[in-house]
Formats: C-alpha cells, structure tokens, sequence
C-alpha cells in the first residue's frame, strides 16, 4: 500500500538495534535543544544529521513523502502567517535592518526577517524528520515499554501502543473501501470536484469511525476481563536492556543539548546574530 501512514518498518542496522528506551531519549533532547535555540549552525547541523540518519535506517523517499511534503506546507503557512504578522520582527531581534525588497508601508523583506524565518522553518526539518526516524525504527510494543522505562505509567504507554498499531489499519481500511467504491463508478480521484471529493470520503469515513469505536469497546472490554490494570507494575516481553550503543546514543543526545547551553551563553541568548 503506497499511502500508508508512517509507522514502523522492520529492518535492519544500528537505529534498528537501539532500545526504544535510549531512541525516545535522544529524540525529546535533541528536539528540546532544537526548538529553544535559534542558532542557525546547530539546527542545520542536526537537520543534516538527520538526513544521513535517513541514509542510515534505509528509508525511502516514497515511504515519507506524504509527510514531508505536508510539513513543508504547513512550515511555509507557518513562515507566512509569521511575515504578515510581524514583518520586522527580525529587525527587533537582531538590531540592524538591511532592506531587500521595499514593499508597501511596513511590510518591507528585510535580511533580518528573512534570517529569522529560515530558521523558523528549519526547526521543523530538525524535529519531524527526527519523530518519522523514531516511528518508523521503533516497534510500537517496544515503544510501550520505552515509555514505561522512562516513567509513564504502563496504562498509558500501553494506549500509546495500540494507537500506533490501529492507525494504519484504519487507514488501509479506508483505502480498501475507496478503491471498492471508485471501481463501483464513485470517482473521488482529482478529477472529480474538491467538493464531490470531501463528501465523498466523508460517506467513507464516518462509518469507519462509528466501526472503530465498537473495536474500542470489545478491545477493552476484553482487557478488562483479563484483569489488566490490576497491578502497579507489568513486564514486558518486548523490554531491551540499555547496551553500550544505546548509552552512547544518550551521551550523544546530552552533549548536543550541552552545546546548545553553551551556544546560548556565547550568543547571549537564544539567537545567533551574524551582523554583531
């Protein structure tokens, strides 16, 4: 299926050998460095990183094209809302102002604006390609008990779990009934009208909510009866014990957010400001 959502794919190397536990970690540090600072040379940085990780896990570009291209998007809306909002706000951050392009009244593209948002938008190409990388070389039992690991409660790890395993199957399910649908004559391709196409998967999808939510009841209801919940502790057959790569990995993703403190006192603050 072409249009699956990203979810995990078995395969094989270093991101495949990691535990959930120590990938989870890096993930939410090095996301958490790349979203407090606005440091040009470290999201670019870990934005090329990121790509070679890509290189690493053998994923391709067919398999995250949707995504990507939906964050890149919603990163341009994002960029312009920011410009019509706040047309000289990179003038404010980085206290000169050199004009590009004179537009009318104040919304003039200065090489501040233009700076301040292309790092906006490179933040998103420093977390998202990180969270897909993490998805998709990470099984969802083992991203459970990752969780787990790291202190969420097993109840809720254990949701978490089998949100990441019903996802794509509701959404091979929608895709099976489309195509049942069109081969009966209902065209909800491109060539039909925006319109006709919304409320054509709509007719799809509604009742595929109303089914979910009966799959939720007896999936419960069967856990229930198996007394899940019961204790204050579970095991899990999943677990995998930290090795010395995954320790490693840690240490990687600590000295990252260690050089985005020390980026943060060079700059004095957030921002890197290349005309000072």
């Amino acid at each position: 299926m072409t249009n699956r959502l990203i979810g995990f794919q078995s395969g094989r190397g270093f991101l495949y050998s990691l535990s959930g536990a120590s990938k989870l970690i890096f993930f939410i540090l090095v996301s958490v460095a790349c979203m407090t600072t606005y440091d040009t040379r470290l999201i670019l940085a870990i934005g090329i990183f990121s790509v070679l990780l890509f290189k690493m896990a053998g994923i391709r570009w067919h398999q995250v094209s949707f995504v990507i291209t939906f964050v890149a998007v919603f990163a341009l809306l994002n960029v312009l809302m920011v410009y019509l909002f706040a047309p000289d706000y990179g003038e404010m951050i980085y206290g000169s102002k050199i004009i590009l392009w004179q537009g009318i009244g104040r919304f003039n593209l200065t090489a501040q604006e233009l700076f301040y948002l292309f790092n906006l938008a490179l933040k998103y190409f420093c977390t998202v390609p990180l969270a897909i990388l993490f998805l998709m070389t990470t099984h969802p039992s083992q991203f459970a008990s990752s969780l787990n690991q790291i202190g969420v409660p097993y109840k809720i790890a254990y949701a978490i779990s089998l949100t990441l395993r019903y996802i794509p199957d509701v959404q091979e399910e929608f895709y099976m009934i489309r195509m049942s649908q069109e081969a009966r004559g209902l065209e909800l391709s491109s060539k039909e009208s925006l319109v006709k196409r919304i409320k054509g998967n709509l007719q799809i999808v509604i009742p595929i909510i109303f089914s979910s939510l009966e799959r939720i009841d007896t999936v419960s209801t069967a856990m229930a009866l198996r007394r899940f919940g019961k204790n204050k502790k579970r095991t899990w057959y999943t677990y995998k014990q930290l090795t010395r790569d995954d320790f490693l990995t840690i240490l990687l993703a600590l000295v990252i957010v260690g050089v985005s403190l020390w980026l943060f006192h060079l700059n004095g603050g957030r921002f890197y400001n290349p005309w000072h």
